[in-house]
């Protein structure tokens, strides 16, 4: 029989159930056995889905409370030191305390998953990092899966992957010298389950992917050296999980490993079966990852059988079929997309397989394989009508789209004159003092605007009524801005639901579905809308906002866009077309929005672009070819703006080094960047590389609710103007305000505005910002941390 398996399932529950527990229980309204209760159901229905589907094994150690990375950490010992923890006795406090901070320590740095929109928690190490051992919530995970009846596999992140992730801040201190600890410290967790009778342990090992140097390459061998080279009562047997492209390292490399199989992503990497067909080991399984865990669009299961008859014919019960990595990238199931609460366009539904229904596509093709094709034909019959229904879906196609898109120049990617040219007409107009302050989009969405943004779905609420009340917040939020006294004010985005979803829904070409939500971090949560056919934007979006909003006030108001890669990544994308096209016409609808706000009055838009850098391709050598579209599609944007029109664009919590020539093609007149946990490390690099044109680090995390002073912020601005020159440096947030309660945000915003008056004081005085005073053991906490899923603006 052919063995099925996922490499992990989504966590938060078809309803968001661990969200709001894991809400509930920060905010002291609901007890710890309340919310390890809610964990425990989603586990155990997570569970069942998977034996009803006729998987072999249950997937256990995917379920986090907040992330896997984290729970990784903590099972090895490996917590930051700073905190003081002794992950043998962590607390849930304490574990919460590590992913969120507290009053003591900022939290651990955040950042992208690989080229995903899921964030982890980075493990901090240092010479005195041990690995002693950790809390035993994964050997509790593998007993709550027996005693439910299922077969645990157990899913870790394997050594390689564990050390490439993690990061140290100690000067000269080479994390890679930890593998001989680290390696014995796996040993251990593997002879634990051994004991407990787990046959298979899945190690996901997806830095395997990608280009390491030769000393990470060396690295492989010792790491898993400490585990034995045969299965039995040392260890269980070992699945080495790739995904998200093709394995770097060559087969027979892999092959000496003391592993028992391997798993690979066909989908985004199909090249590779013909690479492991002659170099799989005799005694390996080979996991085939068919299913597509990335995207929502059905699999074409005729495609994938012609791809596993053959290794089926080969490898007999040594094919295992998989998605190609965890579907923790998905959304939950299409159950919610039905009845009077459905939203998905319903010629589209049928087009579509969330986790639930892919756990569904693996039966129907594990069942062809074994028991042949009339066993399942009702369901490839099916399969076949959905594709060809889409594929000859007259609405995919706009001609008039095509047609923009082909026509579309070099001239049309660029501004019309130099960053000079255009910042002189810019400070002409627009008359902002030194170090102007400003925030980055979004302001607190307080329960009465849910409520009402609810009621008005509902129909409960009449559209004239929702907008006079979104309105009100708008007007508030103005006259917030102007008794705190930023220079550059928002409209705080009351009426918008997601930075994405929003333009979506306006856009020709989208989707968007009732319950399609996806973990981007801890318990927050995006629903990512579909684009299933050609975009087009039919009218004005943002323009009667941005008018209202300015007219309210006579400091300029930002006019806010979310920027086509932005939109791109943190969609769901169709498959039939390149994404450089879909980038393209995402970028006119953009473009043709910034065009009407100008001619509305608005003298500052923003384009945000917090996605830019999640876009780039695993693969160094793949990096050229998306920069050049990338860069292309935001110059396409913001083309069309005048040059007294200032173009912002936000990034955050990325690693921008190494693409800083890309980001100044770009060309915007001021970028907003997260700086704020690093220290202003991140602004290393743009002082070094002499970007151009203006810039405003960030000089406060929006992630913690902790408030920091002036005094913190003016010492961040003090370093800042030691790598950018004052006359070209904002001040801001990291990112946008959205997530936070207004008590902290209106303190810090003060705090802000006053650490800006006085180095704005310092600088007309004395013609200069004095570096800041040297901060004894300060440690940097975040170099390249995460954006804030969508709210950055």
């Amino acid at each position: 029989m052919t063995t099925t398996h996922i490499l992990g399932y989504p966590r938060i529950g078809p309803q968001r159930e661990l969200k709001f527990a894991l809400e509930n229980f920060w905010q002291g309204k609901s007890s710890a056995s309340e919310l390890q209760a809610t964990a425990a159901q989603l586990r155990a229905a997570n569970w069942a889905k998977q034996r009803d589907a006729g998987l072999r094994f249950a997937a256990v150690g995917d379920f986090a409370l907040y992330d896997h990375l984290l729970d990784t950490a903590a099972l090895l010992g490996a917590l930051p030191a700073r905190f003081g923890f002794d992950a043998r006795t962590l607390g849930l406090e304490q574990y919460f305390a590590l992913a969120r901070g507290n009053a003591a320590q900022p939290a651990m740095e955040m950042t992208k998953w690989f080229d995903t929109n899921y964030h982890y928690l980075v493990p901090e190490l240092d010479s005195a990092s041990t690995f002693d051992g950790g809390f035993d919530a994964l050997f509790d995970r593998v007993r709550e899966a027996q005693e439910a009846g299922h077969a645990p596999k157990p899913v870790l992140i394997g050594p390689l992957t564990f050390l490439w992730l993690s990061k140290s801040h100690q000067p000269g201190f080479d994390r890679l010298s930890l593998a001989p600890a680290l390696s014995r410290a796996y040993a251990r967790v593997l002879a634990r389950l051994a004991e407990l009778g787990v046959e298979w342990v899945q190690l996901d090992e997806p830095a395997l992917t990608l280009d390491l140097d030769t000393s990470w390459r060396d690295l492989l061998p010792t790491l898993y050296a400490a585990l034995p080279a045969q299965a039995g009562a040392l260890r269980p047997k070992l699945l080495l999980s790739t995904y998200f492209e093709s394995i770097s390292f060559a087969p027979a490399t892999l092959a000496g490993l003391p592993v028992d199989g391997v798993h690979f992503d066909l989908v985004r990497a199909p090249q590779q079966i013909d690479l492991w067909r002659e170099a799989l080991p005799p005694q390996w399984v080979l996991s085939a990852g068919i299913i597509d865990g990335r995207n929502v669009w059905r699999s074409d299961l005729a495609a994938a059988l012609r791809v596993l008859r053959p290794l089926h014919a080969a490898l007999g019960e040594r094919l295992w079929i998989a998605p190609s990595c965890s579907l923790l990238h998905v959304p939950v199931s299409l159950a919610a997309e039905h009845g009077a609460g459905a939203r998905l366009n319903p010629e589209v539904r049928p087009w579509l397989a969330f986790a639930e229904e892919k756990l569904e596509e693996l039966r129907v093709l594990a069942t062809a394989l074994d028991q042949g094709e009339d066993a399942v034909r009702d369901a490839l019959r099916a399969n076949a009508e959905a594709l060809a229904s889409r594929r000859n879906c007259p609405r995919v196609t706009l001609p008039q789209v095509r047609r923009r898109v082909e026509a579309l120049s070099e001239a049309d990617a660029r501004r019309s004159a130099p960053y000079a040219q255009r910042i002189a007409a810019q400070h002409a107009r627009l008359n902002l003092p030194p170090l102007p302050t400003t925030t980055i989009g979004s302001f607190p969405q307080t329960a009465e605007i849910r409520a009402a943004r609810a009621a008005w779905r509902r129909g409960e609420l009449r559209h004239t009524d929702y907008l006079q009340k979104m309105r009100e917040e708008i007007a508030a939020v103005i006259r917030k801005q102007e008794d705190i006294d930023l220079d550059v004010l928002v409209h705080g985005e009351a009426e918008r639901n997601d930075m994405v979803e929003f333009f979506g829904e306006q856009l020709w070409g989208y989707t968007f579905s009732a319950g399609g939500w996806v973990q981007s971090y801890g318990s927050r949560c995006v629903k990512p809308p579909i684009i299933w056919g050609d975009v087009w934007r039919p009218e004005p979006m943002t323009v009667d906002t941005a008018r209202h909003a300015q007219a309210l006030t006579p400091r300029p108001v930002k006019g806010m866009l979310t920027g086509p890669i932005t939109l791109l990544q943190w969609s769901f994308v169709r498959d039939d077309l390149p994404r450089d096209q879909v980038a393209l016409q995402l970028a006119l609808a953009v473009r043709d929005e910034v065009s009407d706000l100008q001619n509305a009055g608005i003298a500052i838009i923003q384009i945000d672009e917090p996605a830019f850098r999640e876009g780039l391709p695993l693969k160094r050598d793949n990096w050229p070819q998306y920069l050049s579209w990338a860069v292309r599609a935001f110059g396409v944007s913001a083309g069309v703006a005048r040059d007294d029109t200032q173009i912002h664009t936000h990034m955050c919590y990325s690693e921008f080094n190494d693409i800083l020539p890309s980001i100044a093609a770009m060309d915007a007149d001021v970028i907003t960047i997260e700086t704020s946990r690093s220290n202003m490390e991140l602004l290393d690099g743009f002082g070094a590389f002499a970007y151009p044109n203006d810039i405003g680090p960030g000089v406060y995390d929006i992630h913690s609710p902790r408030v920091p002073s002036a005094a913190d912020m003016a010492r961040l601005l003090r370093r800042a103007a030691q790598l950018i020159a004052p006359e070209r440096l904002w001040v801001n947030p990291d990112c946008g305000l959205k997530t936070r309660a207004w008590p902290e945000t209106e303190a810090a915003l003060r705090h802000m505005v006053q650490a800006a008056r006085d180095l704005r004081h310092e600088l007309q005085t004395h013609g200069r910002i004095a570096p800041p005073p040297a901060v004894a053991a300060e440690v940097p906490v975040s170099a390249h941390s995460t954006c804030c899923a969508h709210d950055c603006a």
